[in-house]
């Protein structure tokens, strides 16, 4: 029955032909392949729509959604996720338009048996280590841990996990429970935010060993432990990233766990980017922290302007 189901694969790019191309290139090449294919290009300058197009037998119809302004990773999923669903999927799966499915992953993700109240996903391995492009929280002898790499995964071909974003197979079923996609994070939040709302709407999460894509990883991640929790920042991000991170988490852990919670992210932001950036950076993470707390979200005014 799984096999039979609907699937829609979606992804939003932006000034990536050869990256997009490559994308649904890969889906082309599965075993069982999509049968819907959606890209919400946001506006891209270059020949990323027209190369898109272009793109001629593949065993799926491809729907190249032209966005009508930037709206971000976040934006633009919320959109081709909706456009799918429109368009008779029974469940969406998550891309990314560097996440390059290997051939047997779909195939992996509808074995049986199939439940729509579970949210299946992929094992993302970058390909220049080998490692997991982010370490996943996964169930370990009654408890969780951190997985840094294949290696480190409990037996079993179904592996449950805390929370996914790439990779995941959404079902209609979920997506009716939980309500689309937050575009107004733009990027750096829906993917904390989107499997937020799913658990708490009682869905768990569980990884498909089989199903495996190459997505690259942060090239110089940081990992370290404040307040309790784990933290992990990227050194160097470009100035509207590290803006869009700061200002997203801020908003969501006030949103999830109140307002010193909010805080508290907000000055171990400020602390990595003073210890590992330096402190001339801290004004930017003082601003995103204020929108996140403000709730000022949508496309940052300075993007294109700073970084």
């Amino acid at each position: 029955m799984s096999q039979s189901l609907k699937t829609a694969a979606i992804f939003a790019t932006m000034n990536r032909a050869r990256t997009a191309v490559a994308c649904v290139r890969a889906l082309a090449a599965q075993t069982r392949p999509p049968d819907l294919v959606v890209v919400a290009d946001n506006v891209s300058t270059d020949d990323t729509a027209a190369a898109l197009e272009s793109l001629t037998d593949m065993p799926f119809p491809l729907v190249v959604l032209r966005m009508r302004e930037n709206r971000g990773n976040a934006g633009g999923v919320e959109e081709a996720m909706e456009l799918a669903f429109a368009r008779g999927a029974d469940a969406v799966w998550i891309l990314d338009d560097d996440s390059w499915p290997r051939p047997e992953a779909l195939s992996a993700l509808l074995a049986p048996p199939w439940n729509p109240s579970v949210v299946r996903h992929a094992l993302q391995i970058d390909p220049q280590s080998g490692k997991f492009t982010w370490p996943l929280w996964v169930e370990c002898d009654g408890g969780w841990r951190l997985a840094f790499d294949e290696t480190e995964l409990p037996g079993g071909e179904w592996i449950r996990s805390k929370a996914s974003w790439t990779g995941s197979l959404i079902s209609k079923h979920v997506r009716d429970a939980v309500g689309p996609v937050h575009g107004a994070l733009f990027i750096r939040g829906e993917d904390e935010e989107y499997p937020w709302r799913i658990a708490r709407a009682g869905f768990r999460f569980e990884a498909a060993r089989g199903a495996v894509m190459d997505h690259p990883g942060a090239p110089d991640l940081v990992h370290w432990r404040m307040f309790g929790k784990n933290f992990f920042f990227e050194r160097g991000l470009v100035d509207w990233k590290l803006y869009y991170k700061a200002r997203n988490m801020v908003w969501l852990e006030r949103k999830r766990a109140g307002g010193l919670k909010a805080i508290a992210t907000g000055l171990a932001y400020a602390a990595a980017v003073a210890f590992i950036d330096g402190p001339a950076r801290l004004p930017l993470v003082w601003t995103a922290a204020w929108d996140g707390w403000a709730g000022k979200l949508g496309k940052w005014s300075r993007h294109g302007v700073e970084g």
